[in-house]
């Protein structure tokens, strides 16, 4: 494998770019906010579990996704396994493979979720199938309210990561108990009045019986999220986090337990916004990434007064397993890039973006899978596991916050509608890279020439950490088109592979700062300062 440097010239023709003078702080701002090496991690629908893993046997091609991502940031991305499946769960000692009762596929739904799963010890021991060091919490059911159940389910997880070699490095971080109980009442219990105050009881009751039985920590706890609550209708819901507050949570015996707060958030609904155009351009601007985070800082705020982690466990592009040409498109690369350093800015802790096998919104498709994402049909040849465009943003994030550790990241102040970005400082302060993100989108029916920005680059001392840098190196996220479903380069680079591993030669740029940055429509760069 060869790395390929240009020097200093122009790579491509498009219309003359509008240009932006950037100016970055050489030392981190006092509002950057620290990011971990698994800033991005993965949310997994638990009813297919041991399809991600393997049972007997590795998955490989999993394995290969997640060590990938390993190999850039210095450790594996976390896993959250659980979700809607994980209400409908039930435990059976002995039992090797697992039964689930799914409902047929539809056109809007080609993988539905299983109704019910039965498991036994072997589907929780497949989690030594994983890279070593991974983190996982892992979900049990709630809705049945069956203590006896909920004990069982946490018991045979316990036992599984209590069975590993320490050499594995796997962590059983914390137990999420039930999945988006603000749904309960309309999927479940078909009653207006099931509220947070009965939640809290549910929960704390359920919570202080596990407990009690299935010490997994070091000093004989065990750690659990709190909330899981979908958010959709936010801005009128009752189910918040100072709601949980109110309702004592905390202060229980149980809720002391809470280290993590977990949100649910989806990202739109793609079906009033006309073309795949329209709407993948909508959803992946600046102004609704922005708008759409910003009505969970006073969420943020209360969880941090109460010194816990907030964090996102499903996120998704678009709702109901993706939207068919939009969730799977280019273009959820440039949001997914946009709204994860986004939300480092808003002190969220980290992200866990939701996978479900054959969803359209995924980043990996682990299996082969005999039916189309887009439209439920029977595929005329099945499609070997593979990447989906949102893979690429794992990579990149994984590349901008690097292995060292201590990174902090800044967003730029950027008087453009399109085009974002973030600095990345050492943990020393200095700055090192900054990735730059042009969310103007170029579709295969867009009738005009493809436009550019170019971006001046200045730097101010700040705190005055020494001299400016002279040199840069250029990485570019390759897009033909936003509405593409592959095809994707980084660096030159694909990882649409037939084991996930990275193929082709590595291809940078390398200019001098006062050259500055040219930047396609539908492109993101990563710059990497030298002096």
């Amino acid at each position: 494998m060869f790395t390929f440097v240009v020097f200093s010239c122009t790579i491509f023709a498009a219309i003359p770019a509008s240009t932006f003078n950037v100016s970055l702080s050489l030392a981190a701002p006092s509002n950057a906010s620290f990011v971990s090496p698994s800033y991005l991690s993965f949310s997994i629908e638990q009813d297919r579990w041991t399809d991600w893993t393997g049972l007997d046997t590795r998955n490989e091609f999993f394995y290969n996704a997640l060590t990938n991502i390993e190999d850039i940031a210095g450790e594996p991305p976390r896993l959250r396994i659980g979700a809607d499946s994980a209400d409908r769960t039930n435990f059976q000692s002995g039992l090797k493979e697992t039964e689930s009762v799914f409902e047929s596929p539809t056109s809007t739904t080609p993988y539905p979720e299983a109704d019910s799963d039965v498991v036994g010890e072997a589907f929780y021991r497949a989690a030594r199938h994983l890279p070593p060091g991974t983190h996982v919490t892992w979900g049990v059911n709630l809705r049945e309210l069956n203590a006896t159940g909920a004990y069982l389910e946490a018991k045979a997880i316990a036992d599984a990561f209590n069975s590993f070699p320490a050499s594995s490095g796997l962590v059983l971080d914390a137990l999420e108990i039930g999945n988006e109980a603000n749904d309960y009442v309309e999927d479940y219990f078909g009653s207006d009045n099931y509220s947070v105050a009965q939640y809290v009881s549910e929960w704390t009751t359920l919570v202080a019986n596990v407990s009690a039985v299935v010490p997994i920590n070091e000093d004989n706890t065990i750690k659990f999220w709190g909330g899981s609550f979908a958010s959709a209708n936010h801005s009128t819901s009752d189910w918040t986090p100072q709601q949980l507050f109110d309702n004592v949570l905390l202060s229980s015996s149980a809720g002391m337990q809470i280290d993590t707060y977990s949100q649910h958030l989806y990202n739109g609904v793609a079906t009033s916004c006309g073309t795949i155009s329209n709407c993948l351009q909508d959803l992946m601007t600046k102004e609704y990434i922005r708008g759409n985070m910003s009505a969970f800082t006073a969420d943020i705020a209360v969880v941090k007064a109460g010194n816990s982690r907030y964090l996102e466990s499903v996120i998704s592009f678009t709702v109901f397993q993706g939207a068919p040409g939009i969730s799977n498109s280019a273009g959820a690369v440039l949001w997914a890039l946009d709204y994860v350093f986004f939300a480092s800015q808003l002190s969220v802790d980290r992200l866990f973006f939701h996978e479900g096998v054959g969803y359209r919104y995924n980043f990996i498709q682990p299996v082969t899978l005999n039916i189309s994402i887009i439209d439920g049909t029977t595929l005329d040849e099945p499609l070997p596991p593979h990447v989906q465009p949102l893979y690429y943003a794992a990579i990149i994030i994984a590349e901008a916050i690097g292995k060292k550790g201590n990174v902090s990241v800044a967003e730029i102040s950027l008087n453009s509608t399109t085009v974002s970005g973030y600095a990345f400082y050492t943990s020393k302060g200095e700055v090192s890279k900054a990735l730059f993100i042009n969310s103007e989108g170029y579709f295969t029916n867009t009738t005009t020439e493809r436009t550019s920005v170019h971006l001046d680059l200045d730097f101010v001392n700040g705190t005055n950490t020494g001299n400016a840098p002279s040199e840069m190196t250029v990485k570019r996220l390759e897009i033909g088109y936003a509405d593409d479903t592959s095809g994707l380069t980084w660096g030159g680079q694909t990882y649409e592979t037939s084991d996930a591993r990275v193929s082709g030669n590595h291809s940078v740029e390398r200019y001098d700062i006062s050259i500055g940055i040219d930047l396609l429509a539908t492109q993101a760069v990563l710059v990497t300062f030298t002096n």
